[in-house]
């Protein structure tokens, strides 16, 4: 008799492909604290590594088989009885001492994927030589310069780095045109006012010697009043930087460009630590001419404002970073970066909704 067998369990699919899913109803706390990007960063972040762990072992075996054929094998030196028990190492043979890793050049030069790294400038002679420094593991480095009055230009030239000058495209399409300057498919884009942390670097190189996907994304630490916010708006502040042209590119958009991508991001380890020398004054000045810049795109695509969006966006969006992101944990500086955000969106829609009745005005 035929038996009939049980059904399988449900699959777990949309937990893994989270970018192409909805969000699971039953777990509050992806839905209201994680990026819909990719619910399972640190899985990814660990699967990066273990790929770039397992390129190092291929390199490593590939040294000591060419050292073994020009010469005698060494004899493995004796250590102490079952020193590696109980380790990562532990598997190898009991008493016997692992070869040291020696990583000056683990893949030949022609095989190795290179990096090229690309930002944009204008009169950020106080920020770009941190910036120049933390990424000096590319193998190159472009900057398009819009016309800066400072020293910005000069610091470029004598670290080495290769200086284009370009007028002002705006955002969007002047990071591509950086972009499309690049020597290699892979590019690492970042702003003046950024820096690479370390560990980051090592998860780029990582990524890079090994990729698993076409684009990457990190996590941005914005500093805000002299503190560096790690909740709400500020923090993670998701921002995909590391991508293969060939599969990614730029948005056209003059102020809060994107990357415009198809495959499934990564995600990085470590962060992209965003410091700004400016004052508050300059500060609050730079997001007035970005609520314009977005006030006017919105109305050159045809979107209107109504007095609902002026009422409720920026109510929701503090309910949103300040009470369900945890952004009061950042104290007097979280509630003040929370505050200026929704500020921003009042005045966004509040210049949307000028533009419109100049437009009815005229017609």
């Amino acid at each position: 008799r035929r038996v009939k067998r049980p059904p399988s369990p449900p699959t777990d699919r949309d937990r893994e492909n989270p970018p192409d899913c909805r969000m699971h109803r039953h777990d509050l706390r992806k839905l209201f604290f994680d990026n819909p990007i990719d619910d399972c960063p640190r899985e990814m972040a660990v699967y990066v590594s273990h790929c770039g762990a397992v390129v190092d072992h291929i390199a490593e075996r590939r040294r000591f088989d060419e050292e073994d054929s020009h010469g005698a094998r060494r004899k493995p030196e004796k250590t102490p009885h079952c020193a590696s028990r109980g380790r990562p190492g532990g598997r190898l043979k009991c008493g016997v001492q692992p070869r040291k890793i020696i990583r000056d050049n683990p893949l030949p030069d022609h095989q190795r994927v290179r990096l090229s790294a690309v930002l944009i400038t204008r009169n950020a002679a106080d920020q770009v030589g941190p910036c120049l420094a933390s990424i000096a593991f590319c193998d190159e480095i472009i900057v398009v310069d819009s016309g800066s009055t400072d020293q910005t230009c000069e610091i470029v030239r004598a670290s080495g780095a290769r200086l284009v000058e370009k007028e002002w495209l705006g955002f969007g399409r002047q990071k591509q045109f950086a972009v499309d300057q690049a020597a290699h498919d892979w590019v690492l884009c970042i702003d003046a006012d950024e820096r690479v942390s370390p560990a980051l670097a090592t998860s780029i190189e990582q990524a890079v010697s090994n990729p698993v996907s076409q684009a990457y994304r990190m996590a941005r630490c914005n500093r805000f009043l002299g503190r560096w916010l790690r909740h709400g708006e500020g923090y993670p502040d998701w921002s995909l930087r590391l991508f293969d042209r060939r599969a990614a590119k730029w948005s056209d958009d003059p102020v809060h460009e994107k990357v415009v991508y198809s495959a499934t991001p990564g995600t990085l380890h470590g962060d992209l630590l965003h410091e700004s020398a400016e004052s508050l004054r300059d500060y609050l000045e730079k997001q007035n001419r970005y609520t314009s810049l977005a006030a006017r795109a919105l109305h050159e695509r045809g979107h209107t404002a109504t007095a609902l969006h002026l009422a409720a966006s920026p109510v929701v969006r503090f309910i949103k970073f300040y009470l369900f992101r945890l952004g009061f944990l950042d104290g007097l500086p979280g509630l003040a970066h929370t505050v200026i955000g929704c500020m921003n969106s009042f005045m966004k829609y509040a210049k949307l909704l000028e533009l419109q009745r100049a437009n009815n005005t005229r017609a």
